[in-house]
């Protein structure tokens, strides 16, 4: 065990973690690394085996203080005097609990049949256009979702009746089982083979949800999306996911947003870029540009003399902020169009405008070659 990392650091808590903080992290790193959330990964796997181990300790007051005494150690043979008892005990850590944890995937699965457990997460994926992630607008999603049964109010038991305690495990959820091994006798907790570890007997079933107390529906829901929102950000839904069992939080509905390009104009940020082409005569002589933007037309004013390339800034005329009034700016780079296919006539008159100018009015090519004479 000397090369098992600390529990604490697997869990990523604090030692002076409280027993709600370790749990709210057992949670996550387990969804994290849930084997049906990562189909064939192998690392996972190893990943989720060592979280549940972790708060298999850590979530038992009893075990956590045997273990900040003495780390690892507390639960091998002889280790810093914790040991007591044979292979079926390693300092109060029962081996069918370290089973079931390691490879059960669930912390002691067997003892917490019946405890509270949340409810999973539901992810939709929606496709909206640009002009929607700019200015908001509203989604009709459709998603399928595993919520409380209404005909037997998720008792599982038929309208009228209520579930028994289990006579067999006194409601608990768990028997103990002794059995021999090669090291002697070894006592296991499991969960109750006739109640199934809920603690409770359903005598009638509900006809609707099987005596689960749980059914898959189809909910449609309009979901509003925010103006400002880019491609790839999510917007969650607290506690419309999945229904919980035993009691547990229900899980939450994310939605991830796909932001559809636009023909004209590109986003960073806040921020809109565009391209826009000028003719040469604009150019050289100025001019008053009629500039679209997401919100209606704009005037920039194109100087004499005006280089291809030159960005102009038209301030706030970008994206709105997500939850704020502010906008980012628009930022546009104009292009000289050089004219083509000029008639005999129009190349004359280029001609003698070429000769009327001399060098002086084109600075970077006279020093492009007195450079190059150099």
């Amino acid at each position: 065990m000397a090369d098992k990392q600390d529990y604490y650091e697997t869990l990523g808590v604090s030692k002076g973690a409280s027993q709600d903080e370790i749990k709210k992290a057992y949670r996550s790193m387990a969804k994290k690394y849930h084997p049906d959330m990562n189909p064939g990964n192998q690392e996972a796997e190893k990943k989720f085996k060592e979280v549940n181990e972790a708060y298999a300790v850590l979530s038992d007051e009893e075990k956590k203080a045997k273990y900040d005494q003495f780390g690892h150690a507390a639960f091998e043979q002889g280790g810093g005097g914790a040991y007591s008892g044979g292979f079926g005990d390693f300092g109060g850590f029962d081996m069918g609990d370290i089973f079931s944890s390691i490879f059960s995937g669930g912390a002691s699965r067997a003892n917490r049949t019946n405890a509270p457990q949340d409810g999973d997460d539901i992810v939709v994926r929606v496709s909206i256009s640009f002009e929607e992630a700019a200015f908001g607008c509203k989604e009709e999603i459709s998603f399928p979702k595993i919520q409380k049964c209404d005909e037997c109010s998720g008792t599982g038991a038929q309208r009228g009746t209520t579930p028994e305690r289990c006579s067999r495990c006194g409601g608990r959820g768990t028997v103990t089982v002794q059995q021999r091994t090669i090291f002697g006798m070894s006592q296991t907790t499991r969960a109750c083979p006739d109640c199934g570890g809920t603690g409770k007997i359903v005598k009638e079933p509900c006809k609707n949800c099987k005596g689960k107390g749980l059914v898959r529906i189809t909910k449609k829901l309009s979901v509003s999306i925010p103006a400002g929102i880019d491609d790839g950000q999510r917007v969650v839904l607290r506690g419309q996911g999945h229904e919980g069992k035993n009691g547990g939080y229900p899980g939450d509905l994310i939605i991830q947003v796909t932001v559809r390009p636009h023909s004209v104009f590109e986003r960073d940020g806040y921020d809109l870029y565009c391209d826009v082409p000028i003719t040469f005569y604009e150019a050289a002589l100025g001019a008053t540009l009629k500039i679209p933007t997401l919100d209606g037309d704009c005037e920039v004013v194109i100087p004499e003399g005006t280089q291809t390339g030159t960005v102009f800034t038209v301030k706030g005329k970008g994206i709105q902020m997500v939850n704020s009034k502010g906008k980012g700016n628009l930022y546009v780079k104009v292009t000289v169009e050089t004219p083509k296919s000029l008639s005999s006539e129009q190349k004359k008159i280029m001609e003698q405008f070429a000769k009327s100018c001399g060098d002086k009015n084109f600075s970077k090519k006279s020093g492009f070659f007195k450079k190059l004479k150099k």
